[in-house]
């Protein structure tokens, strides 16, 4: 036991040499830029003010976002919604019992009254047996932070973090930031490397020509051009490694997938599906980011819905789940709205769902007059077992 728990330690410990690495990149990064650059190369002073403002613009936001990723904790169910642990009973049953089958039926009764679309590859019910706890859509288990992480999408090294449903928006615009950081840098840079390869290559054909007591060595000893020269460089090569990465997350978001999901397809009960969560390309936005547009640059959560349950596009009626849609009367000429409401368990994300999905389907319906004063019906759908 003791052996495995230093193993555990020491591992811990070992995954903060990745951020360790990035802050003193970065530290050096700004020295190199504010210091060697601004205040030693750059005469002019307009020219410094702007590259300065401008440069501590993105370096804030981009400390500010990685800051986020890295300390906001992964959303777990356990601790967001007890509902999702199984009862003392059911569990203590489910822990005696060595069938699979029987132990499939205990968690179908608990999965009953929760908002479950997604199933394993063989139609189960996802349990992780380490945490003890029914899997909620889009939920799975990180090994690394031994924990299951809400709408997980990747555990990322560059953070030591679980990219999740707490912080995705906020690796978002980790990578966003930093991208932004690094193509400034290359950009106002890019004059003076050009100036300093110039004269270093100039310096080198001198040297060789003349006698090591005639060498003009302060040239090529002059740390600033060093700097500047390697911050080139390296903010080159950091701009190359994150745009693909920062266009494939994009890609996602567009998508409404995790990565998780991008290699392997939610399996609802009608099968697998990749486009099962997605409702478009502006609600998949608003999915991470809101609704208020102008919070959306701001490393500042605004993602809608709770984690636990999600908005999904069903081609047809889902069994297990009964549906109440609520239709004004005044929407005449088929221009009917999108409102349709859960009614177990009663969550905001899933009053989302697209209600247009569930009128193909064939299920007994039921029409009531709610109130002659208001105009409006109640179609409560009860789908034959």
């Amino acid at each position: 036991m003791a052996p495995t728990h230093v193993l555990r330690c020491c591992q811990r410990v070992l995954a903060w040499i990745p951020v360790i690495f990035i802050a003193l990149v970065v530290c050096w990064s700004y020295y190199a830029y504010v210091v060697e650059l601004c205040l030693f190369t750059i005469t002019s002073t307009g020219e410094k003010i702007i590259y300065l403002v401008v440069f501590h613009l993105s370096f804030i936001m981009f400390v500010w976002s990685y800051w986020k990723t890295i300390f906001t904790s992964p959303a777990n169910p356990s601790k967001e919604a007890s509902c999702f642990c199984l009862p003392k009973s059911e569990k203590e049953q489910y822990e005696k019992e060595q069938r699979p089958e029987t132990q499939q039926e205990i968690l179908k009764k608990v999965a009953t009254s929760l908002p479950l679309y997604t199933r394993t590859g063989a139609g189960a019910i996802r349990y992780c047996d380490r945490c003890q706890v029914i899997k909620p859509d889009r939920c799975h288990h990180c090994s690394a932070c031994d924990m299951c992480v809400l709408k997980m999408d990747h555990h990322c090294p560059w953070v030591n973090n679980c990219v999740g449903f707490s912080n995705y928006k906020f690796f978002i615009l980790f990578l966003t930031y930093s991208l932004v950081y690094c193509l400034f840098i290359a950009a106002s840079v890019l004059q003076y490397f050009i100036k300093f390869w110039t004269s270093v290559s100039v310096c080198t054909k001198l040297c060789r020509r003349k006698s090591a007591e005639n060498c003009p060595q302060t040239d090529l000893q002059n740390t600033a051009k060093f700097h500047v020269l390697f911050l080139f460089f390296v903010a080159a090569m950091f701009c190359i490694s994150i745009l693909s990465l920062f266009t494939y997350h994009l890609w996602l978001v567009g998508k409404n997938r995790s990565t998780i999901e991008a290699f392997r397809a939610p399996v609802f009960r009608n099968g697998p599906d990749k486009t099962g969560f997605s409702l478009g390309f502006r609600k998949n936005i608003s999915q991470v980011f809101g609704d208020q547009k102008k919070y959306w640059l701001l490393p500042v959560f605004t993602s809608q819905g709770d984690g636990l349950s999600f908005p999904t596009r069903l081609v047809t009626v889902d069994l297990e789940q009964p549906i109440e849609c609520f239709l004004p009367n005044d929407l005449s000429n088929g221009a009917q709205e999108e409102s349709p409401e859960q009614t177990s368990p009663p969550r905001e994300s899933q009053s989302r769902l697209l209600c247009d999905d569930y009128h193909s389907g064939e299920d007994h319906k039921e029409l009531e007059d709610l109130n002659p004063d208001q105009e409006s019906i109640k179609i409560s759908i009860e789908s034959e077992s």
